[in-house]
């Protein structure tokens, strides 16, 4: 039997728990006795905490009993984790955990636990799309990927936002038992056993600037005004009042990106809206967002989102 200690506490996001709970027994539905998962709560002690929903949850065991080496140790998110001051009790349990398990990790903003115990120094990381960049400035020494639903680096796991415990799960149920096992526990739990794309598909791919009068912000509502015009650098930077020397770089240090990333960015999110919302021809909305063509667009969705535009239409279409 393999075993799966999860650490929860006050505030923590109830999804990040139920949902690998939930894939870990569905397996265990599939799997023999001798192959089964054996699953454990675990919190500063073995009081019930109220998660961020409201929802009780208590845990099976206190940090200081959960010593045994479990197979797979991982830390839940909570919405106010990405802020809130480390809890020595969980940075202890956590690094006693690295030390011990052959995979331990996070699901969601469980990352910054772990980044508070040092456990993500020097490693490729994701989290929420949300917290991402703050998960970045904090521990400046790990790799953060924006855009993954789950990652492994060695024997550290981490996944993206609340629901991708689940695809985690699957990996780790699919690594341990094969994909025959992992198809099953999708269907029986009615997800997708693996999830095409990254998190950008469910992410805005463009955040509005602070400053609405800042000559960035000019430039902002520039594109997204005139999707379907070249939008070139000389363009831009008369918007901005600016040289196109002086805008390329003011524009590279503000936003972190180039001009042309900006405006295709920009057409990649008025082509969203029109996909999720209407049932223009594909043709039709790539000349409306400035793609010019159909394959065009096809291959930007399929670089920045790992999606089609029909496989986006399909999944997040307002029906």
């Amino acid at each position: 039997m393999k075993t799966v200690a999860l650490a929860i506490f006050p505030g923590v996001q109830a999804l990040d728990v139920a949902g690998p709970l939930d894939v870990f027994n569905e397996a265990n539905g599939f799997l023999g006795e001798d192959q089964r998962y054996g699953l454990c709560l675990v919190g500063a002690d073995r009081a019930a905490v109220r998660a961020s929903n409201g929802m009780s949850i208590t845990p099976d065991l206190a940090f200081h009993e959960a010593r045994p080496a479990y197979d797979l140790a991982l830390v839940a998110g909570g919405p106010g984790l990405p802020t809130s001051e480390p809890e020595p009790r969980l940075t202890e349990w956590l690094v006693a955990m690295a030390e011990s398990c052959p995979l331990y990790g996070s699901i969601c903003t469980g990352a910054f636990a772990l980044g508070h115990a040092g456990l993500i120094d020097g490693r490729t990381v994701t989290t929420h799309w949300q917290d991402a960049p703050l998960l970045a400035l904090r521990f400046p020494r790990a790799r953060v990927e924006l855009d993954r639903i789950h990652i492994r680096d060695g024997t550290l796991v981490t996944s993206a936002g609340v629901t991708a415990g689940i695809d985690l799960s699957l990996a780790i149920v699919q690594q341990d038992h094969g994909p025959e096992v992992a198809l099953a526990v999708a269907k029986r739990l009615v997800v997708v056993a693996q999830r095409q794309g990254g998190q950008s598909q469910f992410s805005p791919y463009l955040v509005p600037f602070a400053a609405e009068d800042s000559p960035i912000a000019r430039v902002h509502a520039h594109v997204m005004a005139h999707l379907r015009e070249a939008n070139s650098v000389e363009i831009l930077a008369q918007v901005a009042g600016m040289s196109p020397r002086t805008f390329v770089r003011v524009f590279k240090r503000e936003t972190r990106i180039t001009s042309a990333e900006f405006v295709e960015r920009a057409r990649i999110d008025a082509a969203r809206r029109r996909l999720e919302g209407g049932d223009l021809a594909l043709k039709g909305v790539a000349y409306e967002c400035g793609f010019g063509g159909a394959e065009h667009m096809r291959l930007v969705f399929m670089k920045r989102l790992g999606v089609t535009p029909n496989q986006y239409r399909a999944s997040f279409r307002a029906s």
